[in-house]
């Protein structure tokens, strides 16, 4: 019958060994933080950030596709459901596919699925606040059957609607007022 045991290994430290360089951490760290404030670094998700006052005030016209639709989830769940809409989001997006990879038999193996979203913030007397246009992109592979590629094109086009709508809502987020 063998015994097994479990052992801890210390390292023996000199007195005072890696304090420098916590010093110098905590100090930059401390510095990093100063310089923030006085810049005017107010974080946008903090009290009195400009999330919190726009969160339930936008809403966003629905593009008429499953991409659109994946679109609009997105930016209400970084923007809010719009309760009492101030303010509509209005996109238009722009999406292309072209094969990257392929096979020895000169099949397809592989897709980058960029987009483009052009939007517009307006308020309700259609006075624009904001306007942009964002780019992303994202890829799959194509596979051996038809069903898999086909799921796999349709995740690549959901990712890429986050994508884009993770930078339109910072961009709306971040805007100066």
């Amino acid at each position: 019958m063998s015994s097994s045991s479990i052992s801890c290994a210390h390292r023996a430290r000199s007195p005072g060994a890696g304090t420098a360089g916590a010093r110098h951490t905590r100090r930059a760290a401390i510095l990093s933080l100063v310089a923030l404030a006085s810049c005017g670094f107010a974080p946008i998700h903090g009290p009195g950030g400009s999330a919190r006052s726009l969160r339930g005030r936008i809403a966003v016209l629905a593009p008429a596709d499953e991409e659109g639709a994946a679109l609009v989830r997105r930016l209400e769940d970084r923007l809010g459901t719009p309760r009492d809409s101030d303010f509509v989001l209005a996109a238009q997006i722009r999406i292309d596919e072209t094969a990257v990879g392929f096979l020895s038999g000169a099949e397809i193996s592989r897709f980058n699925v960029e987009g483009q979203v052009d939007w517009q913030l307006t308020d309700n007397a259609s006075a624009t606040v904001a306007t942009g246009r964002e780019r992303g992109f994202t890829s799959y592979s194509a596979t051996s059957t038809t069903v898999a590629t086909t799921s796999a094109r349709r995740d690549a086009r959901r990712r890429l609607m986050v994508i884009l709508a993770d930078l339109i809502a910072t961009s709306v987020l971040t805007r100066d007022s």
